[in-house]
């Protein structure tokens, strides 16, 4: 099995990898095996609370983003400041005078007018990480990540974008007269552009058109993207 990676204009590029295989027992060759998501770990699926469609078979929502990261770094900073201003007033009650730097921004706030630039800049720095947050909790994220169509309300399974591309490549190479493939894949589009060194450029056009329908909805993904094939001959050396 290959790992695609993806290289700066973000097309899948071929590398190989260790796959989990399954021991059939008949002495026929392993297949590799699919990957499920656990829907408390990737955050609920979107749309319908991570059921889903009761395992028919429909489509299903896309992942949504725990966002370890965002909650953390927020969490940090709350508690640090949280436990500078608790060590203050402790100190305060304790007898110490109050740190210069409460001191000064209390003079500061007191003092300074509403429309004094540093006021505006901390209100609009505040409201930026105040709309920052909000969209990280208002989205699912894992953009790179297709959700699959569900056969079984427990499982969830959902594609890389990268490993959609190389199958769809794979399948166009697999067409005769194609020298070269690449395919960008989007959440809702796979956009082909292949170079074609023989045979009529409309027959291998309707040849790709016919083997990649195919690959998209051999893919098993719960929304099987729109293609846009582009196909051309290969440019003049020299």
């Amino acid at each position: 099995m290959s790992e695609p990676r993806t290289g700066d204009d973000g097309e899948g590029i071929t590398q190989r990898l260790p796959v989990l295989e399954k021991d059939t027992g008949d002495g026929t060759a392993p297949a590799p095996s699919a990957t499920a998501y656990d829907p408390s770990a990737a955050g609920g699926e979107d749309g319908d609370g991570g059921h889903g469609d009761g395992g028919r078979g429909g489509r299903a929502g896309r992942f949504w983003s725990a966002r370890r990261v965002p909650a953390g770094i927020v969490a940090l900073l709350g508690l640090a400041v949280a436990g500078v201003f608790l060590y203050d007033i402790a100190a305060v009650r304790a007898g110490r005078p109050p740190m210069r730097w409460r001191r000064s921004l209390a003079r500061e706030l007191a003092e300074r007018p509403l429309d004094d630039t540093w006021v505006l800049a901390g209100a609009a720095l505040a409201a930026a990480l105040g709309l920052w947050l909000l969209v990280l909790a208002l989205t699912p994220g894992l953009r790179k990540v297709l959700p699959m169509r569900r056969t079984h309300p427990d499982v969830r399974a959902g594609l890389h974008r990268d490993a959609a591309a190389l199958v769809l490549r794979d399948r166009a190479m697999e067409v005769a007269g194609v020298q070269a493939a690449r395919v960008r894949m989007g959440r809702a589009r796979a956009d082909v552009r292949v170079v074609a060194h023989f045979r009529e450029l409309d027959d291998v056009r309707a040849d790709l058109d016919q083997v990649l329908a195919d690959a998209a909805r051999g893919l098993g993904l719960s929304r099987p993207p729109r293609l846009s094939v582009h196909v051309r001959r290969p440019g003049k050396k020299g």
